[in-house]
């Protein structure tokens, strides 16, 4: 007896499964969400986000490349990106990038490839988050994720120059130099 009405349920389940299913209102309109949500994002962002400059990797082990890996734990973004610099003119010659994050951080991340490369350390420890966000049109909600493209190009010159104590070093601008413009 039992077996018989499983058997029946199972065939009722069957055969809604089998029925016509309405498409939620939210489905049917999704073509119009999404060129709601394109036009929400600058055309920079989309560019940079659909087709990624410099991606990928450079061997960290050569004295010439610096890595930084850095993350955002508000919204779990990470950026690992390589920079080859030119031990004789300090001219970063190449750069990539691997980010996990959204499309601002991928961005953000493509954006300081293109943006640093040819830039000596000096120039490149100058750039700084508000100028990536301004030239990405980046809105307030997502201005962290052109603040990790900073702290990333700053951790990668630190660790080439950990690498070759030799060079000369760059200000950074951070806490140390804040320290001294107070005293002075």
């Amino acid at each position: 007896m039992l077996s018989r009405s499983v058997r029946a349920l199972s065939g009722r389940a069957l055969a809604a499964s089998l029925r016509p299913v309405a498409i939620p209102v939210a489905r049917q309109i999704s073509p119009v969400i999404a060129a709601t949500a394109r036009r929400s994002y600058h055309e920079k962002v989309l560019d940079h986000y659909s087709r990624p400059r410099n991606v990928g990797t450079l061997d960290k082990s050569d004295a010439s490349v610096g890595e930084g890996l850095v993350g955002a734990p508000a919204c779990g973004d990470v950026m690992r990106l390589h920079i080859k610099v030119d031990p004789e003119t300090q001219v970063i010659s190449d750069v990539r990038f691997k980010t996990f994050g959204c499309g601002s951080a991928i961005a953000s991340s493509s954006y300081l490839t293109e943006l640093v490369r040819g830039m000596t350390l000096e120039e490149a420890s100058k750039v700084k988050n508000t100028e990536i966000a301004k030239e990405l049109c980046l809105p307030p909600v997502k201005l962290h994720c052109s603040m990790l493209a900073e702290d990333a190009i700053k951790s990668a010159i630190n660790n080439y120059y950990k690498k070759n104590p030799n060079a000369k070093p760059t200000n950074l601008g951070g806490r140390e130099q804040k320290l001294e413009a107070m005293a002075a």
